[in-house]
């Protein structure tokens, strides 16, 4: 993962790097997977596989396409160190 001096974007290659990344966020925003799975309406147990970068086929299959075709994807933080303050309740929509 290649990412800006402290700043809040960075090239991801593979679902390990979108996972470290969002965790980095996830953090800087004050939340825990707990808090930030019932925001979401998920367990912890998938934001802590979305974290590790555990592979599944779609984001295997989405960041092979995407090296492929020598594509870079960037994400960027809007917000990176304030708290989101909606939540929702567990097993809401996603």
């Amino acid at each position: 993962m290649t990412t800006s001096d402290g700043g809040p974007w960075a090239v991801v290659r593979s679902p390990e790097d979108l996972g470290a990344y969002l965790a980095r966020l996830r953090r800087a925003n004050g939340l825990t997977q707990d808090e930030l799975a019932y925001q979401l309406g998920i367990s912890r147990r998938y934001v802590y596989e979305i974290e590790s970068g555990e592979p599944n086929l779609y984001a295997r299959r989405l960041f092979e396409m995407i090296n492929l075709l020598e594509a870079t994807v960037t994400v960027t933080s809007r917000k990176p160190t304030s708290r989101h303050p909606t939540s929702r309740k567990a097993g809401g929509a996603v």
